[in-house]
């Protein structure tokens, strides 16, 4: 249980570190975080107690964190949507519990990523004052954004980046660490 902690904890220290250190969209980063694969992985690898909790609590600590820093709100609707796509991505990870294969997994991972980003441009769509209420502004959402801003593709792009990297990385920790892992090694019968 010690390696999920950590990583769990290092993944704050990241998401806060990084957005002090400066504002992401000067070096092109925008959605680089590792939040969706903590969510997903969390539920794939931790004890049943904690698979979707200790995720999803770290991320609300790190949230309420950023958004004190930018003097934002606390809570708000933005956070519905995240929270919604992230509850999604936790599900997916408990469907694949027990014994995943590599490829279930990243398959998982990207799905993720292409459910977070409609989930969330689709709540943006909803309550930006910037989008039309139908269906072209709906599609605006998907593509190309409010004026001014990088287009949402770009975003859907770093996410899925991001997400790859970092669950690649968790399954790297994780993979050895869980009950599963070692029972399989265990049951293997040892050579003379």
């Amino acid at each position: 249980m010690f390696a999920p902690v950590f990583l769990l904890l290092a993944v704050v220290v990241y998401r806060i570190g990084f957005a002090l250190a400066g504002n992401p969209k000067l070096v092109g980063l925008n959605n680089f975080s590792p939040m969706a694969a903590v969510v997903l992985c969390g539920a794939l690898f931790l004890p049943k107690r904690w698979a979707l909790f200790l995720p999803l609590a770290a991320l609300l600590v790190s949230d309420l964190f950023l958004n004190a820093h930018y003097h934002a709100s606390l809570v708000s609707w933005v956070m519905l949507a995240q929270y919604l796509a992230f509850g999604l991505i936790g599900w997916v990870g408990w469907s694949l519990r027990g014994n995943p294969r590599l490829w279930q997994i990243f398959g998982a991972c990207v799905g993720g990523s292409a459910l977070f980003y409609l989930v969330t441009n689709s709540g943006a769509w909803l309550y930006e004052p910037d989008y039309a209420r139908n269906f072209g502004g709906w599609i605006q959402a998907l593509t190309t954004g409010v004026p001014n801003q990088p287009p949402t593709w770009l975003f859907l792009r770093n996410t899925v980046v991001s997400d790859l990297i970092f669950t690649g990385l968790f399954v790297l920790c994780l993979r050895g660490t869980t009950p599963s892992a070692h029972a399989a090694r265990e049951a293997v019968p040892a050579t003379a």
